[in-house]
């Protein structure tokens, strides 16, 4: 089982990367004769097909952070981390049916735009800035540091800074050339993702079928999981009672049963999918059931993640138990390398060549996002207002090479601290904090005509504040028991409350505000967006997707309930 990777992994590798560069000057080429067009290049407006948007979700979406971070969650939980990826598909459907369409009628481009266009200019820029700082120095740089990182060890654990520089220049490659060159090599990206994932998950399930002694057969493999580790295989975490070992008290502070769907989860997730302009930007340029039929993919995708980034980490957790795999380093977080160590020569390049697509892909879009929010949203507007279409992509441009210069040199040493905490922990804090605060912001102003500008601004303060408040200081301030909430022991020496209970704490608290403040402004507010019951209304075909998905993930949760 050796680690490192031989000539065919390489050879494997060059030619992921040599397919996706042709397919991306394929592109590029193709739309040159609008290559100054600022919405073309921000949006690829009227030029994504369905399965584009979709495919380019979730090659977005899914990358370190997944592979490495979610497999280590599979390890330490088991299934029940499945409720990102299967109530993520929920929540597309949500996104798909009703946010969507208040986008596109009120041409909504990004989305500080949507904050000026329904609240204020000053609601806008100071959540421009936010997005700005967030994407560059928590996202970018996680993805970044995790994704070489993971490489590194395959490599050989001595090109750390080499893979660094070459997975930026990769992304770079890519996102110049506008988000639809980025959107239709994503398809790639995903395809290689996909299948790459799976050939991981079948060696990690065939391995287990062999060192058990059933044969080297997935689906006998994944029977021997279910057999040795049979509480990895419950959704709903059981709440901790006064016998419970600080291992499952743990898990539950990790994801905490019945109450994680009552309170976080949702936010977490509409707030991901339907509030951030490095998701929604995909589907922002097309038509409505364009859009929707993209986005209502991506949830079907979704439903085959857990299968790509989970079981992997489930694999792991039980050859680790019976003296299995001696390979693994680093708790949890080692535990999809780990895996990758049983896959033979060429193979292993393959697993190589997907967590790479994963890593470009969320790099490439995050940048664009990047650029779309500072240039149509900040240089346009405050400091050339004059700027022509070739002035916004050029100014879109620099601002993609400054934000990944910016995220190489915070990362190179690890100023930031991420290898301290962990690249899926660090995103986590750091976007926590504000998610409920923004989602509350978003919701009652797509849905409630009377929330004002003031009470906008006065929520994502608030839903900041609140949030602190829960994770950091209210066991020690209120007490570890109250009517709101249970804090239980951290193990090292302090009392939490599951971030998921805070996060719905926080939310529910800063919707009272935002609700009480709008009430002493006008019964309509004159920025109310227009909504009527036809923009709701889907095709016979869609309500098929929706009705399959849905099926789906109620079968999922019966079995494993």
């Amino acid at each position: 089982m050796n680690q490192n990777l031989a000539f065919a992994d390489y050879a494997v590798f060059i030619i992921y990367f040599i397919v996706v560069s042709v397919y991306g000057y394929t592109v590029y080429s193709k739309r040159k004769k609008d290559e100054h067009d600022a919405k073309a290049y921000f949006l690829a407006e009227g030029n994504l097909t369905w399965w584009a948007i979709g495919a380019s979700l979730i090659a977005s979406n899914i990358s370190a952070e997944q592979f490495i971070g979610m497999s280590g969650e599979g390890f330490f939980l088991g299934i029940a981390v499945a409720a990102y990826e299967w109530l993520a598909a929920v929540a597309l459907i949500i996104v798909a049916v009703w946010f969507i369409p208040v986008y596109l009628k009120n041409k909504i481009y990004t989305m500080p735009q949507f904050l000026k266009t329904r609240y204020n200019e000053s609601t806008a820029l100071i959540m421009a800035v936010f997005w700005l700082f967030l994407y560059v120095f928590v996202n970018l740089t996680s993805i970044l540091y995790l994704g070489a990182v993971a490489i590194n060890g395959l490599a050989g654990g001595e090109y750390l800074h080499v893979i660094m520089v070459g997975l930026a220049v990769f992304a770079l490659i890519i996102s110049l050339g506008g988000m639809k060159v980025v959107a239709y090599t994503d398809v790639i990206q995903v395809a290689v993702l996909i299948i790459g994932g799976l050939v991981t998950s079948y060696i990690a399930l065939t391995t287990v079928g062999q060192y058990f002694g059933v044969g080297e057969n997935a689906i006998a493999g994944f029977k021997v999981l279910m057999k040795e580790a049979p509480e990895h295989f419950k959704m709903i975490i059981p709440k901790p009672t006064a016998t419970s070992s600080q291992l499952d008290i743990d898990k539950y502070l990790t994801f905490p049963g019945l109450m994680s769907y009552v309170a976080g989860i949702w936010i977490i997730n509409l707030n991901y999918w339907g509030c951030n302009q490095y998701i929604t930007q995909r589907a922002l340029g097309a038509d409505l059931q364009t859009a929707r039929t993209g986005i209502l993919f991506a949830g079907m995708l979704k439903l085959l993640m857990p299968l790509i980034v989970m079981l992997p980490g489930i694999a792991a957790y039980v050859l680790y138990q019976n003296g299995h795999l001696p390979q693994l380093v680093g708790g949890k977080d080692g535990a999809y390398s780990a895996v990758l160590t049983f896959l033979p020569t060429g193979l292993k390049g393959l697993s190589v060549a997907a967590l790479t697509a994963a890593i470009v892909a969320s790099l490439a879009g995050k940048v664009n996002s990047i650029s779309t929010i500072y240039t149509l949203d900040i240089h346009k507007k405050y400091i050339q207002k004059e700027a022509g279409e070739k002035q916004q992509v050029n100014i879109g441009r620099i601002a993609v090479f400054a934000a990944m210069l910016l995220a190489v040199l915070f990362t190179w040493n690890d100023i930031l601290g991420i290898g301290g905490v962990g690249g899926f922990t660090y995103i986590q804090k750091y976007t926590g904090f504000i998610s409920p605060g923004v989602f509350a912001m978003f919701f009652l102003g797509m849905f409630w005509k009377r929330t004002t500008g003031t009470a906008a601004i006065v929520g994502v303060i608030l839903g900041f504040v609140l949030s602190v408040l829960f994770n950091e200081y209210a066991p020690m301030l209120f007490g570890n028991d109250t009517l709101l909430y249970t804090a239980y022991p951290n193990g090292k020496g302090a009392y939490e409350i599951p971030f998921h209970i805070c996060m719905g704490l926080s939310f529910f608290f800063t919707m009272l505000a935002m609700i009480g403040i709008s009430f002493a402004g006008p019964k309509v507010n004159p920025k109310a967006f227009e909504i009527d019951s036809e923009m709701f209304k889907v095709k016979p075909q869609t309500t098929v997707l929706i009705v399959i998905t849905l099926l789906i993930i109620v079968a999922l949760y019966v079995k494993f309930w």
